[in-house]
């Protein structure tokens, strides 16, 4: 149960979100025309579409900066892409880079350093709405930012000489990182400066030396990475819309 004066803050926690959206898709698709993989068909939306929703519909996402490939030809065709909340700038080589961009971004429209953006991934198309509930409620009590996550089930393995089996790693306190990841927009903007090897939002804030607090989120979403993905992703959805 979380306390009444906790959810009273969080309602009063706005945030941009930035999407970087710039990946070419190696891995789901073959073919130099094929669309990346955010802007395949899924459950009637392309997945991008599905990423986007949920944050349109949030009153307390201010707005929300795509950072998109420089010859991406194929978000201005979708209806989102004229909605009032959602503007558009280039990304980058990385995900860090597209991030940036979109800091970058945000910064030129003087938006105070120390307002919260919000991170998530365009191939993310299955984000529940108590996740976005919780993951505001983590942050009105931890200032240094918060991300969602899954707490690791399976055993893990550490790999020698290829696929030989090394050690077994301790599961114990392992998570795996979802997104969205919310950083204050100042501290986070350097962050990603100093750390060029960042992955995820947060490892470059640990890089900086803070502490996000790990938010507890649904396992199912995913981030659509192969095709089989889409498959469950519209399973998925099919299931949140009952």
């Amino acid at each position: 149960m979380v306390p009444e004066d906790a959810r009273a803050q969080a309602s009063s926690l706005a945030y941009w979100l930035v999407m970087p959206a710039a990946g070419v898709s190696s891995r789901m698709q073959a073919g130099g025309d094929a669309c990346p993989k955010q802007y395949l068909p899924l459950a009637g939306r392309t997945v991008i579409e599905h990423a986007l929703a949920p944050f349109i519909d949030d009153m307390h996402c201010a707005g929300i900066v795509v950072a998109l490939h420089a010859e991406d030809h194929w978000f201005a065709s979708l209806a989102v892409a004229k909605h009032a909340k959602v503007h558009q700038t280039v990304g980058g080589a990385t995900r860090r880079d597209s991030v940036l961009a979109g800091l970058t971004a945000l910064s030129r429209q003087v938006l105070p350093q120390d307002h919260w953006v919000w991170v998530h991934d365009a191939a993310r198309p299955c984000i529940r709405r108590v996740d976005i509930e919780r993951l505001k409620v983590a942050l009105s009590s931890h200032p240094a930012g918060a991300l969602l996550s899954v707490r690791v089930s399976d055993t893990l393995k550490r790999s020698a000489q290829g696929d030989l089996v090394a050690s077994t790693v301790p599961r114990d306190d392992m998570w795996r990182a979802l997104t969205p990841q919310a950083f204050r927009l100042g501290a986070l903007t350097e962050a990603l400066i100093a750390c060029p090897a960042a992955t995820d939002e947060s490892s470059a804030m640990e890089f900086t030396g803070a502490s996000p607090r790990l938010v507890a989120g649904e396992a199912d979403n995913i981030k659509v990475t192969v095709p089989s993905d889409l498959f469950l992703a519209e399973h998925i959805l099919r299931e949140m819309s009952r």
